[in-house]
């Protein structure tokens, strides 16, 4: 298994994407902790992974309080004795971000996202670094949608939320890295199992004055492939790129948008 006796850490872990790389993790073999806001959500998660035999443990956590992250992890520490991976999966609602022209956008709503992905990654980040640093390895991963790099249309602040992301991944390898510690961003689009996408492409479509199938058909057709990514795929990718075998990947955006973006 690539990830047996490994220790990962998943915030956001109730949410569509969250959770698939959480039960990969745990498929790979590691000891998963998860956290979110909603215990619930967590906890069906966690039950989910144990049912399959894997190990799970759950807690409720803002990764906006730099405090309980800070407080959870050192529970983590004391638990499991060390943290080798974390993964930020947390979103935002999106209705009155995204799918408004940027003329038209309020300032508040368009900082919202560059205030909350910034902190919260910032704050998960550094908290892990901190003692991965102490054990001289880890890994730190993000997830970032295609408007990171693709100059997109009525994203609003997400584009340069996503985009100071993977800023913030270069700037953690340059200084992590030394001592051991690797930060990877998985790249991806569509996503259209989840529910968050299902929203998204709503508020375009209405703005565009189409469908919602004829937004959903524009963008897979943008794609080489003539689909978009799935969460299978970023959970694959996150759990390879957790794993020794990419031991030579840091300070880089793994692509998963098809062809959409070509580097």
């Amino acid at each position: 298994m690539l990830l047996e006796n490994k220790v990962a850490v998943v915030y956001g872990s109730g949410g569509a994407v969250g959770s698939a790389v959480a039960k990969e993790f745990a498929r790979e073999g590691a000891r998963v902790f998860l956290t979110g806001r909603s215990p619930n959500n967590v906890d069906a998660v966690a039950k989910e992974i144990v049912a399959a035999r894997g190990r799970a443990e759950s807690a409720v956590v803002d990764a906006l309080d730099e405090s309980a992250i800070e407080d959870h992890l050192v529970s983590v520490i004391k638990t499991a004795g060390k943290i080798d991976i974390t993964f930020n999966a947390i979103g935002i609602p999106q209705n009155g971000i995204q799918g408004v022209p940027i003329g038209m956008l309020p300032v508040d709503s368009f900082m919202a996202p560059l205030t909350t992905y910034s902190r919260s990654h910032f704050l998960t980040a550094r908290a892990a670094a901190r003692l991965m640093t102490e054990k001289g390895s880890g890994v730190i991963l993000m997830h970032t949608p295609e408007p990171a790099r693709w100059g997109a249309t009525l994203v609003g602040g997400m584009g340069p939320a996503w985009a100071a992301m993977e800023g913030l991944n270069r700037g953690l390898s340059a200084e992590f890295g030394p001592q051991g510690i690797r930060s990877v961003v998985i790249r991806s689009n569509g996503l259209i199992e989840t529910d968050t996408i299902d929203v998204v492409f709503d508020l375009h479509s209405a703005a565009m004055g189409i469908t919602r199938e004829q937004f959903q058909s524009f963008i897979q057709n943008l794609t080489h492939r003539k689909r978009t990514t799935t969460v299978a795929e970023v959970a694959n990718a996150a759990a390879w790129l957790a794993s020794d075998r990419a031991s030579g990947i840091t300070g880089a955006v793994v692509n998963l948008t098809g062809g959409l973006l070509v580097d």
